[in-house]
């Protein structure tokens, strides 16, 4: 079926839809030994689509999702300047190569997600689409000072924060654990958040994004998704 270059482009993981237009611009897409032009479409089962020379190859059956039970200890990117262990690493024998959704920190677990699909990441990644996303949070700290503050209004680098959702699962001496659901994606949110609450830290562990759920997958392991785990999320 003949989509849009820039969707087809997206949609391979190449760039996203507003780089893939400045691509054609300046002459770096050709359809079939042709230039292409902005508005212009293919359909990549039947034209030979090329940016920069190498052949565009991108079929919704080679879409790959995967989800990762990310330990601590592993920073969320590709590769790391500083030879720390990466979450890719985990998942570098899932046949193709993937890039993380999103991120968790160095010291947080839990449930992260790889794909190879362009598109799918901006859909999730954009914050129009509300994605939420669970943590189960053990902290210390005055936890009845906390909640009003964690489920109020908070701001965080100048731009005040949708509600969390806030649930108490254990309360104990040595600490207590929270469920916190959010949809928006700063950095180091959920922390910043406890932070602010007077709340320290001792384990975050991501448990949900969307309709995915952790469950059983065990820390370091992975496993692909199925076909209606992936329409449930990027739909």
């Amino acid at each position: 079926m003949e989509e849009r270059l820039q969707k087809l482009l997206s949609a391979a993981g190449v760039c996203s839809r507003r780089a893939a237009e400045e691509y054609i611009a300046a002459g770096r897409v050709t359809v079939n030994g042709r230039p292409a032009q902005i508005g212009d479409k293919a359909d990549p089962d039947r034209d030979e689509v090329t940016v920069d020379g190498q052949p565009l190859v991108q079929k919704l059956e080679q879409l790959v999702w995967l989800m990762l039970h990310k330990p601590r200890g592993y920073v969320t990117t590709l590769s790391d300047e500083r030879g720390r262990k990466t979450a890719a690493e985990l998942v570098a024998d899932c046949g193709c190569r993937v890039w993380p959704v999103g991120r968790l920190d160095l010291n947080s677990e839990g449930l992260l997600l790889f794909t190879n699909d362009g598109e799918g990441t901006n859909r999730i990644l954009h914050p129009s689409h509300k994605v939420e996303k669970e943590y189960q949070v053990t902290v210390t700290g005055e936890l009845e000072r906390a909640l009003p503050i964690l489920t109020g209004p908070l701001e965080l680098d100048g731009d005040v924060l949708a509600p969390a959702q806030v649930k108490v699962l254990h309360q104990g001496e040595s600490g207590s654990v929270l469920s916190v659901v959010i949809h928006q994606g700063k950095n180091r949110q959920v922390r910043r958040m406890c932070a602010q609450a007077g709340l320290e830290v001792k384990r975050l562990v991501r448990v949900r994004e969307g309709t995915l759920r952790l469950d059983g997958l065990a820390s370091g392991k992975w496993r692909f998704l199925t076909r209606s785990e992936i329409e449930g999320l990027v739909r």
